[in-house]
């Protein structure tokens, strides 16, 4: 980041986290309000709204996006979202643009409080909450989570590298998930995911956030499952994940 752009990415910085924290806020109550008035359809409402809005705030710092797929997603069959992880933004990428699959987390079990909206929507939204230390609760954890999407038809979202990448560069998959959610929803598609660029939002930490990026998500061809083992469909995922990440600004 040049001199000049550090210098104005403070003052953005600011009123990004400013209008960031009131989003959270006001959408806790309207979470409860959904959830109460509308059910597991009401919040969902209010949280693909509120990821939107989400979205929204990364515009103070000069972001803008943009989703590509050409591949035809069934909306009435489940999904195992297959993505690389760069930032806490790709949740709401992949939320807001990929909400018409019902996308569902597999997220760290210390995110489930203490956060405003986010633990609220992690804990009543139909996600899994693991303690990556824990394989005695993680794995049954996770096995109920993909019978879950097998029964109701959602999307199950994992980030197989487990931690985001500081860089870009994508780290090694980690198959035990997959593994499970494999098991437990056998008649989802498999569809992998790339993210650009939103691991520059927080490449100097949180503060001052990266500007006038270009964040990108790419759905690409989802795995044929026919006649492919279990590893061979993890390689191919894999692949098609890592195939066109940047590790520079596009």
């Amino acid at each position: 980041m040049g001199a000049l752009k550090r210098i104005v990415s403070y003052p953005l910085s600011v009123v990004f986290y400013l209008f960031f924290g009131l989003t959270l806020l006001v959408f806790q109550p309207l979470q409860w309000l959904g959830l109460k008035l509308g059910g597991a359809k009401g919040h969902r409402g209010v949280v693909n709204l509120m990821n939107l809005c989400l979205l929204r705030c990364l515009h103070f710092l000069g972001v803008t996006f943009s989703f590509k797929n050409i591949h035809k997603l069934p909306e009435d069959r489940s999904l195992i979202i297959v993505s690389n992880h760069q930032s806490m933004f790709d949740i709401p990428l992949i939320s807001w643009y990929l909400r018409r699959h019902k996308p569902k987390f597999i997220s760290k079990i210390e995110l489930g409080k203490g956060i405003p909206s986010i633990s609220f929507n992690l804990k009543y939204g139909g996600h899994a909450l693991i303690d990556r230390k824990n394989a005695k609760q993680s794995i049954p954890e996770i096995s109920r989570f993909g019978k879950a999407i097998a029964k109701n038809k959602f999307a199950a979202v994992i980030f197989p590298e487990g931690t985001r990448s500081r860089t870009g560069k994508p780290k090694e998959f980690a198959s035990t998930g997959l593994k499970i959610l494999f098991k437990n929803a056998p008649d989802a598609l498999v569809v992998p995911v790339t993210i650009n660029n939103s691991w520059r939002l927080v490449e100097h930490g949180n503060f001052p956030m990266g500007i006038g990026l270009h964040l990108t998500l790419e759905v690409k061809e989802p795995v044929a499952e026919e006649g492919l083992t279990k590893e061979e469909i993890l390689d191919i995922t894999e692949k098609r994940v890592i195939s066109t990440i940047k590790t520079q600004i596009t």
